[in-house]
């Protein structure tokens, strides 16, 4: 970009937390989990699509669904208020990660359960987002952002994201460039 000085370090700084905001949404993740977080599940099967309304996020009686990319979990605590060991789960697809349900082993004696009312009852603490540290391509796509934005700060289009039309006039594209978004696809979470 050509900067030599600090002069711009906090804009540049706040275009690199926008530029990942962005990415975060356009993408439906968080790609760095550093420190733990908890989230809630209801345990109940979700017959929503059948009619009834009800909502829960168990797949079967032993798979919770997440509505989040999971990377580990600390603990896990049941409806009832008990403690389920981590020994006693397993994270769906075991051979790829982020994980997208945490599944009981049958084998342990552990079923999700809850005592009164099954809304947001289960607890899981743990790593919750893509990765530890972000993959090469969004920290790219990252950068790309925000420099992009960078240029942008006097209020002119970002020339490398235009087109020139026949009659010479600028032609402002999206706001995202398309190599951008090539860096991105793959990284889309369906919803």
């Amino acid at each position: 970009m050509g900067i030599t000085a600090s002069t711009d370090d906090t804009l540049l700084s706040l275009c690199i937390d926008r530029a990942q905001s962005t990415i975060e949404s356009y993408t439906n993740r968080v790609f760095e989990a550093s420190a733990d977080t908890t989230r809630k599940f209801t345990p109940t099967v979700n017959t929503q699509w059948l009619g009834s309304g009800v909502y829960g996020d168990l797949i079967d009686e032993y798979t919770l669904g997440t509505d989040y990319d999971l990377i580990s979990i600390t603990s896990i605590t049941n409806g009832d208020g008990s403690a389920v060991p981590t020994g006693a789960v397993m994270l769906l697809s075991p051979n790829r990660t982020p994980a997208w349900a945490v599944r009981i082993k049958e084998s342990s004696g552990y079923i999700w359960k809850y005592t009164d009312t099954p809304e947001a009852s289960v607890s899981i603490v743990g790593r919750w987002g893509y990765s530890l540290t972000a993959p090469a391509n969004i920290v790219q796509a990252t950068l790309r952002l925000a420099s992009q934005m960078y240029r942008q700060r006097d209020g002119s289009p970002d020339l490398g994201n235009s087109i020139i039309s026949a009659d010479g006039s600028t032609i402002v594209t999206s706001a995202m460039s398309r190599d951008i978004e090539a860096l991105l696809k793959p990284y889309r979470r369906r919803s």
